[in-house]
């Protein structure tokens, strides 16, 4: 799928919902969703919601894991 189509799904889940599915919340912090898969197995990836079966992002809780993994500078 194009990244902007999932950019633009993912704004647009923004506006009616605060919740993101896996695809979306990765298309609005501009990784794979196979890597946000691989950090929630492994408890480093933002805070997700398990609705019935479905794992949800919250618009919120996706800006703040944002904020607090930026950098300035690469660790070597």
């Amino acid at each position: 799928m194009n990244t902007d189509d999932e950019i633009t799904r993912a704004n647009h889940a923004k506006r009616g919902s605060p919740f993101l599915n896996t695809d979306q919340a990765a298309a609005y912090l501009k990784m794979s969703s196979r890597l946000l898969k691989r950090l929630r197995r492994a408890g480093k990836g933002p805070v997700f919601r398990r609705h019935s079966r479905f794992v949800q992002y919250h618009i919120d809780d996706l800006d703040t894991w944002s904020s607090e993994h930026s950098a300035r500078e690469i660790d070597r």
